[in-house]
């Protein structure tokens, strides 16, 4: 019987805290803030915020490997298909632009995601996932990759 109860009370408890993450879905706003991004063997820290037109951006702010050890200078990015942004440091660099909320869908979508260790430019979309995290999809002529975004505190 008592084992029964405290299975009961945790499979509430976890139902509860899978809606509570689910509902950063239902907040259009929930998105802002800084997360840490595992892409490839980088390591980096991105804030993601609202934009002046109401969509929203995401924005390089640190990269663990941010100085080239042959110049011992920042890293830019150098593989920016507009020549004129190739000189942006790595801690400046704009990765998600004119992301939308869709309400009916629950979820972020219609921007552009920008990697800059390929520089490659792709439709993405986000939402969060039960475990909290920002689950960020990027897609280019049918071929997609995603990643998660931690959220830090």
């Amino acid at each position: 019987m008592k084992r029964t109860v405290i299975l009961i009370i945790t499979m509430v408890l976890s139902s509860v805290m899978a809606w509570a993450q689910n509902s950063k879905n239902n907040q259009p706003d929930a998105i802002v803030g800084v997360y840490r991004v595992e892409h490839g063997n980088q390591l980096s820290k991105v804030r993601v915020y609202k934009d002046r037109d109401g969509s929203y951006a995401a924005q390089c702010i640190w990269l663990r490997d941010s100085i080239d050890p042959k110049t011992g200078k920042l890293v830019t990015d150098t593989k920016n298909p507009d020549k004129s942004l190739r000189n942006t440091p790595c801690n400046k660099i704009i990765i998600v632009q004119g992301l939308k909320y869709n309400k009916k869908k629950c979820r972020w979508e219609d921007g552009k995601i920008y990697d800059p260790t390929r520089g490659i430019k792709a439709n993405c979309q986000g939402e969060f996932t039960d475990d909290g995290r920002l689950k960020i999809r990027g897609s280019l002529l049918g071929i997609g990759e995603t990643v998660y975004w931690t959220r830090l505190k």
